[in-house]
């Protein structure tokens, strides 16, 4: 087993001048990973609202630093499909058109992300898996499902307030974004972005009288089985539950 000082060499990013001699793909001339995973031709597609027209989130930026706070109780109030697509442009949503820049900053631009949505209460959309298109905007259904509060809370640990919420956000990564440009860093910046991400979660949720609650403690087994994922090429890396407070 590793010790901790093994373990804290990951964070010290220590090959950060030997980077750019390592054998890249990107040095290779590899093309580089879509960063929008690909889906069926015959998936059920669902609009979003643009950002374009949306009212939310218009509260002064100070209030909502100030008020922040990990919430864990929710109301049995839904989301509505308005809301979540504001929450959605907040924590992924593009502002280049071709996605390059995003509302959350990845190092290099490489968005190795993905949002996956456990939709349990959200106004005009059945319950279900979905995973959202930021390139788009819109949301493809992964598959229906009414009985998901038991899982997503199995797959947190037993952590009730999961299955509580209206809608809870899975981020998976697709480590080979990153590893195309940065190699052996890579693992690091993955990590460093994941932050930001969450931190746009918290600040919008705040804003339309949401909250969330970032987890780390999750079932990676579980909940890679829950959304769909294989758990080696693409995998879960954090989960946060949101509902209105």
């Amino acid at each position: 087993m590793k010790s901790i000082d093994d373990h804290r060499e990951f964070l010290k990013g220590d090959l950060w001048g030997e980077w750019r001699l390592l054998d890249r793909d990107q040095e290779k001339g590899v093309p580089p990973p879509p960063r929008q995973k690909p889906y069926p031709e015959d998936a059920q597609l669902m609009d979003l609202a643009p950002f374009e027209t949306l009212s939310l989130g218009t509260i002064p930026l100070a209030d909502v630093i100030a008020r922040r706070r990990s919430r864990r109780d929710y109301t049995e109030e839904p989301l509505t499909v308005e809301e979540l697509s504001f929450l959605l442009w907040a924590t992924q949503g593009k502002c280049s058109e071709n996605g390059t820049l995003r509302t959350a900053p990845s190092a290099g631009a490489r968005h190795p992300f993905e949002t996956y949505l456990v939709v349990m209460r959200v106004t005009d959309l059945e319950q279900g898996i979905y995973r959202y298109l930021p390139l788009d905007h819109r949301l493809v259904l992964e598959r229906a499902d009414s009985d998901l509060e038991g899982p997503v809370t199995m797959g947190c640990l037993g952590q009730t307030f999961a299955g509580t919420a209206a809608v809870v956000f899975v981020w998976t990564a697709i480590p080979y974004r990153t590893e195309w440009r940065y190699s052996l860093i890579s693992h690091k910046m993955i990590a460093i972005d994941a932050g930001h991400m969450c931190q746009n979660l918290y600040l919008a949720a705040e804003s339309i009288g949401a909250g969330t609650c970032g987890i780390g403690a999750y079932d990676h087994k579980r909940m890679d089985e829950l959304i769909g994922v294989d758990g080696h090429d693409e995998f879960t890396v954090y989960v946060a539950p949101v509902g209105k407070i």
